[in-house]
């Protein structure tokens, strides 16, 4: 019965916390083109905590996943989904070494080190011209819209370590979802 009550003494401790934090968000939605595709780029305000960066200063590989949809408007019915894609980031902590290296789940980005923390956390948190769909899927007089969320994928840490750092927990996020309307 006492393990039970320290258990909610910790718990209403931490809840807290996370309520007076700020929320993470996407921001900076812009939608450009080449010849050939549309591109996307964005930026992840607030999507780091402090516990969450002694955790990766500790080795705890972390990845961030944006989900990216393009919608076609469509007057009296649903509307269409023309395109999704689902583009991650993860860092990861060399502690030997003392880099961080960024990955990139992009098609030819190569992965990315890093000696400075804040720069590290800029290519965790931008996405910088990402193709995301051919024009030709497009039409032009159309209008569309572009639906970007972002989250914190689960951190999974080796031989039941999460049972022992519950707190691990308290790192989840996922914005809400940010649209850009335009036309083609």
């Amino acid at each position: 019965m006492r393990n039970c009550r320290l258990f909610i003494v910790v718990c209403l401790f931490l809840l807290p916390v996370r309520s007076f934090a700020e929320e993470a968000k996407v921001t900076d939605l812009l939608i450009s083109n080449t010849p050939d595709n549309l591109l996307v780029y964005l930026k992840l305000e607030n999507p780091f905590t402090e516990k969450m960066e002694e955790a990766i200063l500790t080795g705890i590989p972390t990845t961030f996943s944006f989900i990216l949809e393009l919608y076609r408007e469509r007057h009296w019915w649903f509307d269409e989904r023309i395109s999704f894609l689902e583009v991650r980031h993860t860092i990861k902590y060399d502690n030997i070494k003392k880099i961080l290296y960024v990955l990139f789940s992009e098609e030819g980005r190569e992965p990315e080190q890093f000696k400075e923390f804040s720069e590290a956390k800029t290519a965790m948190s931008e996405l910088n011209g990402i193709p995301f769909t051919p024009l030709g899927q497009l039409t032009k007089g159309e209008r569309y819209y572009l639906r970007v969320k972002a989250k914190l994928d689960k951190v999974r840490l080796p031989l039941h370590l999460e049972y022992v750092f519950f707190f691990v927990s308290l790192w989840d996020f996922e914005t809400d979802w940010a649209r850009q309307d335009f036309v083609y």
